[in-house]
């Protein structure tokens, strides 16, 4: 028997800690010892809503997962005792485009937490496909906080048209996962960096992580302080997760020809569109969910190197995971929360 989260009907009440079975690897899976994983928004909306997402409760809950490896098959190349990380998309490897090697687009991606039984439980089975091996150093509790938000980031930097060294981004609501990410991996590569919070002390956090400058929006106007900041040119790239709330800033406050990404909605999803806005200076908008396995791996490749290190906001224990909620629905973390099984 192992301890798991089991979300057993929707909202703060539904969800328990369980002794519940051990997974069963099944062939062409490796049951992994989980030993921290990172408590995302996604999971916050599992447990309090969930439309959208085709599953049954109960569910055990998380998105992430990093540990060692327990068991696997011979020739899945990976060996009892090796630290690992879980890619948390366990695609279908056939349809055109997991064969494109763009496996968030997969037709029928299985998600961790979502469709499958997740990583907040002391072991997770998943297909090996999805298990990358670790550096024998690696830090577990580091690397529990990687496959959902850097690698989010990751894709919304450089997937669809890459970052390049020199270009100024706007990172839209700094503090969350996602957000901080960006911060760090746009700075990584030779980029300026402005941020956006309601919080003084976020912006501050900010700047040590080598943020140019930062627009309280409770106080200031967001699109007039960043065309100030540029010189009345705006930015290259805006990285906006919140939505409704801040889409019109965040059109607004790019250069002509330049693009917004955005992963999230969490102030609503249907902002004015803004057309004229958006033809006339030929703007950009893409849409970005999680990253494909070869972006993974250029990540960890990455923080191996010493490139970046994941901003862990706090720690909680499993049988804390209420708690960890509670902090992450308040909005009071700046960078990852993580949720240790150990």
């Amino acid at each position: 028997m192992m301890k798991a989260a089991v979300l057993e009907a929707r909202g703060r009440d539904g969800l328990f800690l369980r002794d519940v079975a051990v997974p069963t690897r099944r062939p062409g899976e490796v049951l992994l010892k989980v030993h921290a994983a990172g408590l995302n928004r996604v999971d916050l909306y599992m447990r309090d809503n969930g439309q959208g997402i085709t599953h049954s409760l109960p569910q055990i809950m998380g998105v992430e997962a990093a540990g060692v490896v327990v068991d696997a098959d011979d020739d899945s190349g990976l060996r009892p005792g090796q630290k690992a990380v879980v890619y948390s998309n366990a695609f279908c490897g056939v349809c055109r485009y997991c064969v494109a090697g763009d496996q968030p687009l997969c037709r029928r991606a299985q998600i961790m937490g979502e469709h499958r039984d997740g990583g907040f439980a002391e072991y997770v089975a998943m297909p090996s496909r999805c298990i990358l091996p670790l550096p024998d150093a690696a830090d577990l509790v580091d690397a529990g906080a990687l496959l959902a938000a850097y690698n989010t980031a990751w894709r919304m930097l450089f997937g669809k048209r890459a970052l390049r060294p020199g270009e100024t981004v706007l990172v839209v609501g700094v503090g969350g996962g996602v957000a901080v990410a960006c911060l760090q991996l746009a700075r990584n590569a030779g980029a300026r960096v402005l941020v956006t919070s309601s919080s003084d002390e976020k912006l501050e956090r900010a700047a040590e992580l080598g943020a140019s400058g930062g627009v309280n929006y409770r106080r200031e106007k967001v699109a007039r302080r960043i065309l100030e900041m540029t010189d009345g040119e705006g930015v290259d790239l805006v990285i906006d997760s919140s939505g409704a709330a801040s889409w019109d800033d965040s059109l607004r406050s790019l250069r002509r020809g330049g693009r917004l990404v955005t992963c999230g909605a969490t102030t609503g999803s249907n902002p004015p569109a803004d057309l004229q806005r958006v033809f006339i200076r030929q703007l950009e908008i893409y849409g970005s969910t999680g990253g494909s396995i070869e972006e993974c791996r250029q990540l960890l490749a990455v923080v191996a190197a010493g490139g970046i290190k994941p901003v862990i906001d706090r720690r909680f224990a499993l049988a804390d995971l209420p708690a960890a909620f509670d902090r992450l629905e308040r909005g009071e973390q700046f960078g990852k929360i993580v949720v240790t099984m150990t």
